[in-house]
């Protein structure tokens, strides 16, 4: 970022916001929104009781079963999509609807078929992520080097052996891709469920602060989900670039 000419260090802009935050606080414009300094003194104290950590380890509990689940399911199915054009054109159709459907509406038949527990929000958490993992995955090993399908048939390569060591390998760029929108899509997809299924961990602090007019508590709880999925978006993106270098490189 760079300001009157000059380059400022990574996160300047987040400071920038972040004091602009703390000047309105301070001004008591609107409830709605306290002081920074406010709220992450109000984070140091809910930090460690019993309740948020609660919270946190459901929240987090559901997020790492579904992301996972998407992973496991949609790298294999997007590498086959993109391997076969007799399974792509049976399954692209779907994939491009769920990938822009309004998957909130799936919600209550979720609720009907898997009831109101755990289980209902792991599976609207998958998803919420499956669906772009699926379309990157396809999208890389259509984009392969066809030199290198031939190169592992003509030193006799099971199917087994080309998917793991070249469709995988070749497409990791693209899935580690689509992986990170997934992660994105699927922090929101955990909340709508915690939200709308089962009134527990975070949604359940978010619905407790938010009907109580606790706009600090429910800052606080905000933040503390945007700098997880943050975290994790850009550990993903630099992992991302880094296989990005080394594919380019071989």
């Amino acid at each position: 970022m760079k300001l009157f000419g000059y380059q400022l260090p990574a996160m300047s802009s987040l400071i920038l916001w972040g004091l602009l935050w703390e000047i309105v606080g301070q001004l008591e414009l609107t409830f709605f929104l306290p002081p920074l300094s406010a709220i992450f003194s109000t984070l140091m104290e809910i930090s460690t009781t019993s309740v948020f950590l609660k919270a946190l380890a459901d929240t987090g509990y559901a997020f790492f079963i579904g992301t996972s689940s998407a992973i496991a399911i949609g790298i294999p199915v997007g590498i086959l999509m993109g391997k076969s054009r007799f399974l792509d054109e049976l399954l692209l159709p779907w994939v491009n609807m769920f990938l822009s459907a309004p998957l909130t509406a799936l919600v209550p038949v979720l609720m009907v078929l898997f009831g109101f527990g755990m289980k209902a929000i792991i599976i609207t958490t998958a998803l919420f992520a499956i669906w772009i993992i699926v379309l990157n995955s396809r999208a890389g090993v259509m984009q392969i080097n066809r030199s290198l399908v031939e190169m592992a048939h003509s030193f006799g390569a099971s199917p087994k052996d080309a998917f793991f060591k070249i469709y995988f390998w070749a497409a990791l760029p693209e899935i580690l891709g689509g992986v990170r929108i997934g992660f994105i899509r699927a922090v929101k997809g955990v909340i709508i469920g915690q939200l709308l299924i089962s009134i527990v961990g975070f949604g359940a602090l978010f619905e407790l602060y938010s009907s109580n007019f606790l706009m600090k508590h429910f800052w606080a709880v905000l933040i503390v989900l945007f700098a997880i999925a943050f975290t994790i978006a850009e550990f993903l993106a630099h992992l991302e670039r880094k296989v990005e270098y080394y594919a380019s490189r071989r």
